[in-house]
């Protein structure tokens, strides 16, 4: 049986972050910000954009850089909780997160042509 997924990233996105569960499309590597992330079960990146993802409801969370409202995120083909995007930070320093997504490595793999 053949997986559509919601949105496929262009052919010319030489590398792209799929789900390691079901292979659907998460990120582009060229909206990657920082490789330097926590998520609540290891590393993790943090994105400009992704796709292919739901969002659930925002709440208030202590995380190791403040307080922030997030919300979980979860691939939209297998439901499989993947991060949470930034919807709000308390902290000025933080504010450059605002609008941008959480994923962890462990639910992550890179496809297409990584050298």
């Amino acid at each position: 049986m053949v997986k559509t997924f919601h949105a496929y990233l262009p052919d010319e996105c030489h590398r792209t972050y799929s789900c390691v569960h079901c292979r659907a499309h998460l990120a582009n590597h060229d909206e990657l910000i920082s490789k330097s992330f926590q998520g609540s079960q290891g590393r993790a990146y943090l994105f400009n954009s992704v796709v292919n993802v739901g969002c659930g409801q925002a709440e208030e969370r202590v995380l190791l850089t403040g307080l922030h409202a997030v919300a979980d995120i979860f691939c939209e083909s297998c439901k499989t909780t993947l991060g949470w995007k930034y919807e709000h930070a308390f902290e000025t320093s933080q504010k450059y997160k605002e609008g941008k997504y959480i994923i962890e490595v462990a639910h992550m793999i890179k496809d297409n042509r990584w050298n």
